[in-house]
C-alpha cells in the first residue's frame, strides 16, 4: 500500500507538474541531435577552413623600430630631381599610397609639364585650387610652389632630394647623350668637361640636363652666372619650402631621416634600387613590350630617340682635373649640395649616430630578406630582355642599359603582389594608378594648341612645348656687366642674370 501510494505521487508530479514523458524523451533527443551537431561542425571547421595567410610583409619586422605616438603624414609632395635615385623614392610613394588608397596628383602624360615649371592644370582631374583633394604628387616637374600650393592640401610635407653634381654629371651624359644637343655633340664626358662653353648653347632644347640640373629643378635659372648672393639666396628659397632635403649618396641615412619624418612603418621606406644603369660597358639591344609600343606612339618618338639601335656607350671617364672644372660649370648645384649635405649631418648629429647605425643595419637586413622572397637570381638587378614578364621590363634609354628585376617563382598571392608593387617600373606603374584613379578615362591626348613632341629621357617622357618661351629684357650696364631681367622665382622675387664669369674659389675641407 505505501508503495502504490509513492508511485502515484510520482506520476502525479511528473505528468502534472513538470509535463508528461514524451515531452521529456523528445527535449532529451533534441539536446542530443544538437550536441552532436555542433560536435561535427568544430571537427568540419577545424579539417576545411584555414587561418588567414600569413606573409612576410605581415610580419612585426616589417613595422620597425618604435616611432612613439605619431601619426602617419598622407599629404606628401616629391620633388622629383633627375638621376638622384627619386625613381626609387617614387615607388616607396606609389606603394604607400596605392595600399591605403591614397589620390595622387598625376600628370596628363608621364610628366608634369616638364621642363616648362609646373602649372596646376597639368595635374589629371584638377578643377580649381583644392576643389579635389590630392594626397601625394611626385612625378618629373619643374617646381614653382605657388601651381603646386593649388593642388596640395596646407600640410602638405615637402622634401626632395640631390646629389653630387659630379656624379649627377655621369649619369645625365649616360642617359641623356642624345637628348642634350650639349652631350651630343661632345666624343665624352670628359671632352664636355674640358670646354663646356664650346658645346653648350643655352637656346638650345634640353641642353637644361647638361648645366645645374638640379638648380633648374627646383624652378630656377639654371644658366644665371654665379654669386654667392645668388646662390644663397636660392639656398633660402628651398629651405622655406622643403621640410627635408635627402642626399643620394647616402640613400640609407637618408631613408631613416624620412622613415622618422613621415612617421612610417619600416616596410614603407624599403626598396630595391629602380632605373639603375648598368655600369660595365656594353652594347644596346632592341627594347620588348607591350607598354613600351604604346608608350612611344603616345609619344611620337622615333628612332632617333635612342630607342631601337645599338650604340657604343659613352665614355664617362674623368680626370681629377676635369672633375673641379665640372663643379665650376655646375657652380650653383655645388653650392647647395654643399649646403644640404652639411644640413643633412646636422640632422644626423641631432638623430645620433649610435642610434642611426643601428636603424640603417636593421633597413639593410629587411631589405635583404625582402629580396631573398620576392627576387630571382639572388636579387640581383638584371637586363630588361632577361625579364620574362614584359609587364616589369624598365624602359630603355639613352646609351646605357637600364636594370630591372624577376620575381621569385611560385609566390602566393599576397606575396607576389607586395613584391610585385616593389619592382614595376615608374612608366608601368604610374599608369596602373592612372587607370584605378580614372577608369573610365579617355587615352592620354596633347592640350589642344600645344605644339611640340615627346622626348625619351631617364625612363620617362618629357614634354616639349614651344608655345611659351621666356622673355628677356636687356637692363642697364653696371660696371662693365650686362644685367638681364629673366623673370620672377617661384616666390616672387624678381631674377637677374649678369655675365660676369664664375671663379671657383679654393673649397676648405671635405664634405662627407
Amino acid at each position: 500500500m505505501f508503495f502504490r501510494r509513492r508511485a502515484r505521487m510520482l506520476r502525479w508530479l511528473i505528468c502534472g507538474r513538470l509535463g508528461p514523458v514524451w515531452l521529456w524523451k523528445a527535449l532529451l533527443l533534441f539536446v542530443a541531435i544538437a550536441f552532436a551537431g555542433q560536435l561535427l561542425g568544430v571537427i568540419f571547421n577545424k579539417s576545411n577552413v584555414q587561418p588567414a595567410a600569413r606573409t612576410i610583409f605581415s610580419a612585426p619586422d616589417g613595422q620597425g623600430p618604435s616611432l612613439g605616438s605619431c601619426q602617419p603624414h598622407a599629404h606628401i609632395m616629391f620633388l622629383k630631381t633627375h638621376k638622384t635615385a627619386s625613381s626609387t623614392v617614387l615607388n616607396m610613394l606609389y606603394r604607400f599610397g596605392e595600399e591605403r588608397n591614397l589620390r595622387f596628383a598625376l600628370p596628363l602624360g608621364y610628366q608634369l609639364g616638364y621642363p616648362l615649371p609646373f602649372n596646376a592644370h597639368r595635374v589629371k582631374g584638377y578643377r580649381g585650387p583644392r576643389a579635389v583633394q590630392f594626397d601625394i604628387m611626385g612625378n618629373h616637374m619643374r617646381f614653382n610652389k605657388p601651381e603646386v600650393e593649388k593642388v596640395m592640401p596646407e600640410d602638405t610635407f615637402y622634401f626632395s632630394i640631390i646629389r653630387d653634381p659630379v656624379a649627377l654629371a655621369e649619369s645625365s651624359f649616360a642617359y641623356y647623350k642624345e637628348v642634350a644637343p650639349a652631350f651630343r655633340k661632345a666624343k665624352g664626358l670628359g671632352d664636355f668637361a674640358d670646354d663646356p662653353k664650346k658645346y653648350y648653347d643655352p637656346r638650345l632644347r634640353n641642353n637644361h640636363y647638361a648645366r645645374n640640373l638640379l638648380w633648374f629643378d627646383f624652378g630656377m635659372d639654371h644658366n644665371a652666372n654665379f654669386s654667392v648672393a645668388l646662390a644663397r639666396h636660392g639656398e633660402a628659397m628651398i629651405r622655406r619650402t622643403f621640410k627635408l632635403i635627402l642626399v643620394s649618396e647616402y640613400f640609407d641615412q637618408s631613408m631613416i631621416l624620412l622613415r622618422h619624418a613621415l612617421c612610417w612603418p619600416l616596410d614603407a621606406i624599403v626598396s630595391f634600387s629602380l632605373n639603375a644603369r648598368q655600369q660595365k660597358p656594353s652594347t644596346l639591344g632592341g627594347i620588348g613590350g607591350s607598354w613600351v609600343g604604346k608608350a612611344v606612339a603616345a609619344a611620337g618618338v622615333g628612332v632617333k630617340a635612342g630607342l631601337s639601335q645599338a650604340k657604343t656607350p659613352p665614355n664617362l671617364s674623368l680626370t681629377e682635373d676635369q672633375r673641379e672644372k665640372l663643379r665650376q660649370w655646375n657652380a650653383l648645384d655645388w653650392y647647395i649640395y654643399k649646403a644640404f649635405n652639411l644640413s643633412f649631418w646636422e640632422e644626423i648629429n641631432r638623430f645620433g649616430h649610435a642610434r642611426m647605425e643601428q636603424e640603417v643595419s636593421i633597413l639593410r637586413t629587411r631589405r635583404e630578406e625582402l629580396a631573398r622572397v620576392c627576387l630571382r637570381d639572388g636579387g640581383k638587378p638584371v637586363e630588361a630582355h632577361r625579364i620574362r614578364d614584359k609587364n616589369i621590363r624598365p624602359f630603355q634609354s639613352g646609351l646605357v642599359k637600364i636594370l630591372g628585376y624577376e620575381l621569385q617563382p611560385g609566390l602566393d598571392n599576397s606575396t607576389r603582389m607586395a613584391c610585385l608593387r616593389m619592382i614595376r617600373p615608374e612608366i608601368q606603374y604610374k599608369d596602373l594608378l592612372d587607370a584605378k584613379q580614372f577608369p573610365r578615362a579617355p587615352a592620354i591626348q596633347a592640350p589642344p594648341g600645344q605644339q611640340g613632341s615627346m622626348v625619351a629621357g631617364g625612363g620617362a617622357f618629357l614634354r616639349q612645348d614651344s608655345s611659351r618661351t621666356v622673355e628677356k629684357s636687356v637692363g642697364a650696364e653696371a660696371g662693365g656687366r650686362t644685367v638681364e631681367e629673366v623673370g620672377e622665382n617661384w616666390d616672387g622675387s624678381r631674377l637677374m642674370k649678369s655675365n660676369q664669369t664664375f671663379k671657383q674659389r679654393q673649397e676648405k675641407g671635405r664634405l662627407r
